[in-house]
């Protein structure tokens, strides 16, 4: 039941009848849906924060959708390892047939990789930057992962599909420090996996470039049609600053 006072609000904002409440985890099926139907864009593999990843729906979608993804999440997700199989209680003949389910209580994530141990952690670079210094003089990103095949516990009974969960565990660091889950190929190497999940840096980068480069955040006005505007020339004018970017001899954009 919502006031009379904020229908007169969205009328005065200029939001349409059709702009209703969206789930956050499903805007970007949303979008996903429109790049990869309307304009026919391939079906790349998704990377996405922990704000997505310990979303079970957001992760079903995608799968349900043939995409592949590796997502951030926190380390008390829970889940049993790849091996666990549910079993189904015999029935006394009484009320409903009891349904199918892990014989063990799920652990965490943080829990499977400390049982894992640190040895399984393979140093893996995953990208070069432009910073070379004397005792790392490619400019080498890397650090130390490993995986592990498990079967994470976001469905109600039945037997979950497995996946692989990564973890970073520096050689620094007392315990891990990030982990995510993927769909992809059990044949998919860590080297690869590691590299879809640092690709997040990207997203960083590009948000902070919209934000405090380009002004995303400036907007001070009222309605919702000059906020989309707003919007759509902002998400422009970074689209222009890539494209000169894909072409070696353009300047870099701020470069006079």
């Amino acid at each position: 039941m919502l006031p009379i006072s904020l229908c007169a609000r969205r009328d005065r904002a200029g939001i349409g009848d059709d702009v209703r409440h969206r789930a956050k985890w499903r805007l970007p099926l949303d979008m996903l849906d429109e790049m990869t139907g309307t304009w026919g864009l391939p079906k790349l593999p998704v990377v996405a924060g922990s704000g997505y990843g310990d979303c079970a729906l957001f992760r079903h979608g995608l799968a349900k959708r043939g995409l592949h993804y590796v997502v951030q999440i926190d380390p008390a997700a829970t889940a049993h390892p790849a091996p666990a199989t549910p079993a189904t209680a015999p029935y006394a003949g009484r009320g409903r047939p009891p349904r199918p389910a892990y014989p063990d209580r799920p652990v965490t994530v943080k829990q499977l990789v400390l049982a894992a141990g640190r040895a399984g952690a393979r140093p893996v670079t995953w990208h070069h930057g432009s910073r070379r210094t004397k005792s790392n003089t490619t400019a080498g990103m890397r650090s130390h992962f490993l995986r592990l095949r498990i079967r994470p516990t976001d469905r109600d009974g039945g037997t979950l599909p497995d996946c692989w969960l990564i973890a970073e565990w520096p050689p620094e660091a007392d315990e891990p420090v990030n982990y995510w889950l993927s769909n992809m190929s059990a044949r998919a190497s860590l080297k690869s996996l590691t590299r879809y999940a640092k690709l997040r840096w990207r997203v960083e980068h590009d948000y902070r470039e919209l934000r405090t480069g380009l002004g995303i955040d400036h907007f001070e006005g009222r309605s919702f049609i000059g906020w989309h505007r707003h919007v759509t020339l902002t998400v422009l004018a970074q689209a222009f600053c890539a494209l000169l970017r894909l072409d070696l001899k353009a300047d870099a954009p701020g470069v006079s």
